[in-house]
C-alpha cells in the first residue's frame, strides 16, 4: 500500500513538473484573447461581440493547424524515451515548414474571404466590418502563432517546457502594452485616470489584433532562440537540418492529420453555435455567450496544458518501454485536471452574474445590461455542468495522443459535435425557441460530458499498447568472416 502511494505521489509529481509551465503556455494565446475583450468591452457590447466573432472564425483554420502540429511533441518524445537523438531536430523543422507553406496556402486566402462569411450570417453592417478586420489582422499574422505552436511542441517533447514558459510570459505583457497603446490611442482610459498616448489614434477592435500580433512575436522569440543556440546544436544538430525534409513533414501530417481535423472541425462547430444558433437570439446573447465562453476558455486551457503533459510524458514512457507507466502519467494528469475543473465549476456557479458583468461597459443601458447578465449567469450553470467532463475529455485525447492514437478521437469528435452541437443546437432553437441561447448550451453540455465518456472508455480499453510508431532501428550487418 505505501508503495502504491509513493508510485502515485511520484506520478502526480512528475505531471506536475512537466504541466506547470506547460499551463501557463497554453493558457498564452487564450489568456490574449481575454485581454483583447476585457479591453474592447470598455468601447461597447458590440465591440465585444464583434472582437469574439472574429477571434473564433480565425481561429477555425489556426486550430486545424495547431491539432497537427501536436504530433511534434509526440515525435519528438518518443525520440527522447528511446534515446534516439539524432532523429529529434528533423521534426522541428518540419513543424516549423509545415507552418510557412499553411500560411501561403489556408490563412492567406482565407483572409481574404472572411468578409463574405460574416455577412453571409446576417451579421449587421458594422458588427461585420469590425470581426472582419479582427479576423483578418490575426490570419495575416498567424504564421508567427503557427511557428510559436511548433516550437512549443517540440520543447515540450524535449521535456524542456519552461523555455516556453518564458516567452508565453514575456508575450502577454507585450500584447497588454500593445493593446492599451493601440485600442485606446490618444483616449486612454480616462475611466481609470490613464492617460492616452500622443498621437496615436485609437484602432478599437483592429488594434486588439494588432496586439496580439505583437504578443504572438514577442512570445516567439525566447523558443526561436533556443532552438538555434549553439548548445541544442552541439545535441541535437539542429542546423544540419534545416532544410524542408519530406519524409519527416509527410509522418507529422500522416499522424496529425487526425488531430487537426479533430481541432479545426470542432472548433467550427463552436463557432456556429456561437454566431449562429445561440447568436441567432440578438447582440445581448451574444454579449452574454461571450463573456461567458471567455471564462470558460480560461478554466479548460490549463487541463489543455496537463493533456499536453500527458502527451509529453505518455510519449517518452512508450519511448522507454514502459507502458506501465504510461498509463499512470496518464491517469495522473487526468486527477490534477478534474480536481483544477471542479474548483472552477464551483466559482462559475457562485460567482455567475460578477463574472458576466466583467464584460458589460458602464455606459449600457441599465435593463439592457440587466438582460445581459441574467442570460451569462444561465449560461455559466451549463458551464459549470460540464467542466468536470471536460478535463476527462481533454487529458485522455493527449494521452492518445501521446500513443499515436489521434484517428478514433478524431472521429468521435467530428460525429458527435456535429450530431450535438449543431444538430442538437438547432433542433433546440427550433422546437425550445422559449429556452433561447440556454437551448443550444443545454446541447453543447451534452456533447462534452458523452465526449469525455468516449474517450476515457477508449484510452481504458487499452488499444493504444499495441502502436508503435518508432521503426526499429536497423541492426548492423556481420561481415561473413565474424562469429
Amino acid at each position: 500500500m505505501i508503495q502504491r502511494l509513493r508510485a502515485r505521489g511520484d506520478d502526480i509529481g512528475e505531471v506536475w513538473k512537466q504541466a506547470w509551465p506547460t499551463v501557463i503556455a497554453m493558457l498564452s494565446y487564450t489568456s490574449m484573447q481575454f485581454v483583447d475583450s476585457l479591453m474592447v468591452s470598455v468601447l461597447g457590447p458590440i465591440e465585444v461581440a464583434a472582437q469574439g466573432n472574429g477571434g473564433i472564425w480565425s481561429w477555425v483554420p489556426l486550430a486545424a493547424a495547431f491539432g497537427a502540429l501536436t504530433l511534434v511533441n509526440t515525435l519528438v518524445a518518443q525520440r527522447v524515451g528511446a534515446g534516439r537523438t539524432n532523429e529529434i531536430a528533423r521534426y522541428g523543422w518540419a513543424g516549423l515548414w509545415l507552418c510557412v507553406f499553411y500560411w501561403l496556402v489556408v490563412l492567406l486566402p482565407f483572409a481574404l474571404f472572411i468578409p463574405m462569411l460574416f455577412e453571409s450570417m446576417g451579421h449587421d453592417p458594422t458588427l461585420v466590418a469590425m470581426e472582419s478586420s479582427y479576423a483578418r489582422i490575426l490570419l495575416v499574422g498567424g504564421v508567427i502563432l503557427l511557428i510559436s505552436k511548433a516550437l512549443s511542441n517540440f520543447f515540450f517533447g524535449l521535456q524542456r517546457p519552461k523555455v516556453v514558459t518564458i516567452g508565453a510570459i514575456a508575450g502577454n505583457i507585450a500584447n497588454v502594452l500593445g493593446n492599451y497603446v493601440l485600442v485606446y490611442g490618444e483616449r486612454g482610459l480616462p475611466e481609470l485616470g490613464l492617460p492616452g498616448i500622443p498621437g496615436v489614434p485609437a484602432l478599437g477592435v483592429a488594434g486588439s489584433a494588432i496586439g496580439t500580433v505583437i504578443g504572438t512575436t514577442v512570445e516567439l522569440i525566447v523558443p526561436l532562440m533556443f532552438f538555434l543556440s549553439r548548445k541544442l546544436n552541439a545535441q541535437l544538430n539542429v542546423w544540419r537540418e534545416w532544410r524542408p525534409n519530406v519524409a519527416a513533414m509527410r509522418e507529422v501530417l500522416r499522424l496529425g492529420w487526425p488531430a487537426g481535423f479533430q481541432f479545426g472541425n470542432e472548433i467550427v462547430c463552436w463557432a456556429i453555435f456561437m454566431t449562429v444558433l445561440a447568436g441567432s437570439f440578438g447582440n445581448e446573447h451574444m454579449t452574454a455567450g461571450w463573456a461567458a465562453m471567455r471564462f470558460v476558455h480560461i478554466s479548460f486551457m490549463p487541463a489543455v496544458g496537463l493533456a499536453t503533459a500527458a502527451t509529453s510524458l505518455v510519449g517518452k514512457h512508450i519511448g522507454e518501454g514502459d507502458l506501465v507507466r504510461a498509463a499512470r502519467s496518464a491517469h495522473a494528469s487526468v486527477a490534477i485536471a478534474v480536481l483544477w475543473m471542479s474548483v472552477c465549476a464551483v466559482i462559475f456557479v457562485v460567482f455567475r452574474h460578477e463574472l458576466t458583468s466583467v464584460f458589460i461597459d458602464a455606459d449600457t443601458p441599465a435593463d439592457s445590461a440587466a438582460r445581459i447578465r441574467d442570460i451569462g449567469a444561465t449560461i455559466f450553470i451549463c458551464a459549470a455542468i460540464f467542466q468536470t467532463l471536460d478535463a476527462v475529455g481533454l487529458v485522455y485525447t493527449g494521452a492518445l495522443r501521446g500513443a499515436g492514437d489521434t484517428l478514433f478521437p478524431g472521429l468521435a469528435t467530428v460525429v458527435l459535435s456535429w450530431t450535438i452541437i449543431v444538430g442538437g443546437g438547432f433542433l433546440m432553437t427550433r422546437y425550445r425557441p422559449d429556452l433561447a441561447s440556454t437551448g443550444p448550451w443545454i446541447a453543447s453540455t451534452a456533447y462534452i460530458a458523452i465526449l469525455g465518456v468516449v474517450l476515457a472508455v477508449r484510452f481504458e480499453r487499452g488499444g493504444w499498447r499495441a502502436l508503435h510508431l518508432l521503426a526499429p532501428v536497423p541492426k548492423p550487418v556481420l561481415d561473413s568472416g565474424e562469429k
